[in-house]
């Protein structure tokens, strides 16, 4: 019974210092997550800049592996290069050893006051003040946690049973390697897993060793999240998983050295947990820092970008046709529709990570992206190259496909740059949507399926009365956007905490579809003006 106890006091300290991580993140995306994006999106022109940019971003969303992701997407995006990227990880992981540094050095005895300004500052309005109200609230939290962690493993220490067993682990130093993966990889966290180390007192190579079993944990969480991203972005976060395994595997030969030599050191802060993780990081990021390019570029070969030379034969374009333009326009229309139907299942993906945050849903869409991004430049160049004996009316209807496609191909990069990123959002820190938050975005889903549906039949057709309805959906489209970001906004001036973590996510997806269905029903406008039923503005006249 008192071993059951132990357990759980131990379990429910480590819960609670998640917790306040949790709440640090939260409470600084709220306060500063605008400007922690543009600084880590903009602040990499230089290897210094980089390497600050993470640093930076990691102390603020107490997370390498937030961090991680969020500089995933800005690779993905082609807004940050694979070398800069690499240095901005290996900023996030010491920017995670300074956190543990900062909060394991014995100012528990500040977590009162903490907790206090946190409360009094909470109680004012203002997303600035409500931020850093939940960030010093999670820091106090921390430390409290803290104080916990090593009050419930005192017992542990103390006890004989437990000497032996590490007596055990200290010789299987492999195994003890794995369980602090494993247990990093869990608590999504090495930070939790160090401290975890720290409170326990092991011998000082057995320390050694699981901490860069907890470096390598920390590192894995990431890996999963972008398993159904761009190349690119499974290189940074596998790129960095490489790094801490290489890292370790020279470290762990040394580990009684590294702890008696650290051990010598005349200034000692802390623990030789967090002291190992520091310097391990640390040297991490001086050897890796000069060959990060080479290490980008090797990872290039070992899983390469998608060949977008690989020729995707538009199957309803005969060149043949071209000469009758009547059998050309209806080949054309064809492959119009192939696009779409290649956009719906783009959009079904995306809706289903959504809702079973499972981002192995997503693995098809990088690819149908690229499919839509030829076959529209393909239908392209077929129709400019249609033939003279083309009619008034037959260059009218090329024109109207070309609009369309081009319409569907700006869809396709909408759904892969903004929804699927959001997506991995979601699912890769956790976000848990309240459920009338997450049943407006799924209406908004299922309501953009409709908008779609009728566009190509629209298209194919040309029945004004089914163009009027698709213009009709679209202002559907625009109340239910314009009121689910007002009950978005109401739910976090009642202070829901599932829509303060998700705000900028629920935002972001309701504009999204919104231009995504805007582009839809672009396909109804020449239909409706040729007959006279468009205005030229939306302005009322006095």
């Amino acid at each position: 019974m008192g071993s059951l106890l132990v357990v759980l006091q131990i379990a429910g300290s480590v819960a609670l210092l998640l917790f306040g991580l949790g709440l640090v993140r939260d409470g600084v995306t709220t306060a500063f997550g605008v400007r922690l994006k543009t600084a880590l999106g903009l602040g990499t022109k230089t290897g210094s800049r980089a390497f600050v940019s993470g640093l930076v971003a990691t102390l603020g969303l107490q997370s390498s592996t937030a961090t991680a992701l969020l500089t995933s997407s800005f690779v993905e995006r082609e807004l940050i290069k694979g070398r800069m990227a690499q240095i901005v990880l290996l900023g996030a992981n010491v920017g995670t050893a300074l956190t543990a540094l900062v909060i394991s050095t014995g100012v528990a005895a500040l977590s009162p006051a903490l907790l206090l300004a946190g409360y009094i500052l909470g109680r004012r309005e203002g997303a600035l003040r409500s931020g850093i109200a939940r960030a010093l609230i999670g820091v106090g939290l921390m430390l409290v946690a803290i104080t916990l962690l090593e009050a419930a493993t005192v017992p542990l220490r103390d006890a004989p049973a437990m000497a032996s067993f590490l007596s055990m682990l200290d010789q299987a130093r492999p195994v003890a390697l794995i369980a602090a993966a494993l247990i990093a990889a869990a608590c999504s966290s090495s930070l939790a897993a160090v401290l975890l180390v720290l409170s326990l007192g092991l011998p000082g190579g057995l320390c050694v060793v699981m901490v860069l079993g907890a470096n390598i944990g920390g590192a894995i969480p990431p890996v999963i999240a972008t398993l159904g991203g761009k190349p690119s972005a499974r290189r940074l976060t596998t790129g960095n998983l490489v790094i801490r395994i290489a890292g370790s595997a020279l470290a762990m030969p040394f580990a009684n050295l590294i702890a008696s030599g650290l051990g010598e050191l005349p200034l000692t802060l802390t623990g030789l947990a967090v002291e190992v993780h520091l310097v391990f990081n640390l040297m991490l990021a001086v050897l890796v820092w000069p060959v990060a390019g080479r290490l980008s570029d090797g990872l290039e070969h070992v899983l390469p970008d998608a060949d977008r030379q690989t020729p995707l034969a538009a199957k309803w374009l005969n060149e043949a046709a071209l000469d009758m333009p009547a059998l050309a326009l209806a080949g054309a229309s064809r492959q119009a529709l192939a696009i779409g139907d290649d956009i719906e299942r783009m959009l079904e993906q995306t809706r289903l990570a959504f809702r079973k945050n499972d981002l192995l849903q997503l693995s098809d869409v990088s690819l149908l992206e690229q499919r839509v991004d030829l076959c529209q430049q393909q239908v392209k160049t077929y129709l400019s190259r249609l033939g003279r004996e083309a009619s008034e009316e037959e260059r009218r209807r090329s024109i109207t496909i070309l609009d369309y496609v081009i319409n569907l191909e700006h869809i396709g990069d909408i759904i892969e740059r903004g929804l699927v990123v959001q997506v991995r959002k979601k699912v890769g820190l956790g976000l848990h949507f309240s459920d009338e938050g997450y049943r407006e975005l799924d209406a908004m889903f299922l309501l953009t399926f409709e908008v779609l549906r009728m566009a190509q039949t629209v298209f194919m057709t040309r029945d004004r009365d089914l163009a009027k309805r698709l213009m009709e959906l679209k202002i559907e489209v625009r109340k239910h956007e314009r009121q689910s970001a007002q009950r978005h906004l109401i739910r976090l001036r009642e202070g829901k905490p599932e829509s303060r973590e998700t705000s900028s996510v629920h935002l972001d997806i309701l504009r999204d579809l919104k231009r995504m269905n805007a582009h839809f029903v672009s396909v109804a406008h020449p239909i409706l003006d040729e007959e006279g039923l468009l205005v030229e503005s939306r302005l009322r006249e006095r």
